[in-house]
This record gives structure tokens, C-alpha cells and sequence, in this order.
């Protein structure tokens, strides 16, 4: 089964500084049906203007996924630890109790956007602060996995992530580890068939719920950008 969630029915914010698109209960804006999806919390798309921050926070434990779509971001934490990415770049954070985060936009003419993931982390697992990826020119790449496989980066949970980066008419088929995932479209327009044959569009910032499936195949009717989220846990 796979269910659509537009982007028009993402809650949203616009401080001026920060403009952004929840796909999940975030912040100001709050669905009880929609607190995440299994492992997966927050899922944002923001854009930060230039020079802008997000002050240092503290975080549950989770693993933090930035994926920089445009312009360079710095990232700090209060044990003196801090990296930079640019476009074409992902960053993991392996968020620490008692440890405080901030993000600072690097540019004083340039808005910073990403996408961000929050991922649960495995109480007793434990591994490096940060990690920082660069994105290869293939049709999909394999961006987190629980053990780094393939170059990837290594996260807290059962989770496997994949960026895909292919032209109209191209496809892909994923076998899924298990009952759920969810689809995210960045830039460009998909549909999505399963056995049941059952097709589902969707198109820029929208995303959708994957149940029940093995496998699926995604097929682009634009250039496509999008991230499929392998969530059996």
C-alpha cells in the first residue's frame, strides 16, 4: 500500500530567517496522528536565510541526517567538536545527551537549504560524533545504513537510505528489508508501482508512506531527485 502525503498538506513556517516544510508534528505544528513514522521522527525541508543560525539545543538521542541541497553550513556542538557542508554533501550527527547542537548558514548572501532526518538511535550503540558524505553522480546511492556499507554512513538503527539522482523515464527497483518505508521527492516528479500494481504520483516536496511491500519500483516522469527511506523497524 502506498499512501501520498503532499506537500500542501506539510505543516509549514516562515520566521522571516527560516522558512520551512514538516513533513511530521515539529515545532509549532502538531498532528497526534502524525508523530513520525516508525524509526523515522522529523523529516524538514528548511531553508535558512543568509547568515542565519539555529542556536545551540540539546536533542533526544537520534541521529541527525542533513542533506545540503544548496549552499554551506557550519555545525557546532558544546564539547568543541565542528564541521562544515556544502551542496553535494550529507552530514550525520550522532546526538549526545547533556551535548547542545547549532547550525549556522555560512553565507552573509546565499540561503542555506537542506533536508533533515531524524532518525531514532539503538539506546546501547554508540558511534562516531559526525560523519560527512559526499554524493556521487550514479543513479542511486546508498547514503546511511546501520553499518556503513559501501561507503555510507553509519547510523544507530535498522535503517538504509538511498539518494536518487536519475532523468525522465528511468527506473529503479528496491527490495525492502521490511514492512515500511517512506519516499521523498526533492526535485521532479515519480510514480511508484508495487505487485499489486497500484501506482501513486507524486511530485515536487511530496512524500509517501510505503507499507506491506517487498519491493518497489520507482519510475521518473521528470528528472528526479528523492530519497527512499528503508524503515523495517
Amino acid at each position: 500500500m502506498i499512501t501520498t502525503r503532499t506537500a500542501s498538506q506539510c505543516g509549514k513556517a516562515d520566521f522571516g530567517w527560516l522558512q520551512a516544510r514538516y513533513t511530521f508534528s515539529f515545532g509549532h505544528y502538531f498532528d497526534p496522528k502524525l508523530l513520525g513514522y516508525a524509526s523515522l521522527r522529523v523529516l524538514n525541508q528548511e531553508v535558512l536565510a543568509p547568515g542565519a543560525s539555529f542556536q545551540p539545543r540539546s536533542y533526544p538521542k537520534v541521529d541527525i541526517l542533513n542533506l545540503i541541497l544548496e549552499g554551506e553550513a557550519e555545525y557546532r556542538d558544546s564539547d568543541g567538536n565542528h564541521v562544515q557542508a556544502k551542496a553535494g554533501e550529507a552530514l550525520l550527527i550522532a546526538t549526545q545527551p547533556g551535548v547542545s547542537y547549532s547550525e549556522h548558514n555560512l553565507s552573509k548572501d546565499h540561503s542555506l537549504t537542506r533536508m533533515q532526518l531524524w532518525l531514532d538511535a539503538c539506546p546501547e550503540r554508540e558511534n562516531p560524533l559526525m560523519q560527512k558524505v559526499s554524493l556521487d553522480n550514479v543513479a542511486t546511492q546508498l547514503l546511511a545504513s546501520p553499518d556503513g556499507s559501501n561507503g555510507s554512513l553509519m547510523l544507530r538503527q535498522q535503517v538504509w537510505i538511498h539518494n536518487i539522482d536519475i532523468a525522465k523515464g528511468e527506473q529503479l527497483n528496491f527490495q525492502l528489508h521490511g514492512p515500511r518505508a517512506y519516499l521523498q521527492s526533492i526535485h521532479g516528479t515519480v510514480h511508484a508501482q508495487c505487485v499489486q500494481k497500484e501506482q501513486q504520483s507524486l511530485t515536487c516536496g511530496d512524500g509517501a508512506f510505503i507499507r506491506d511491500e517487498a519491493n518497489i519500483t520507482l519510475v521518473a516522469d521528470t528528472p528526479l531527485r528523492a530519497l527512499l527511506i528503508d524503515l523495517p523497524v
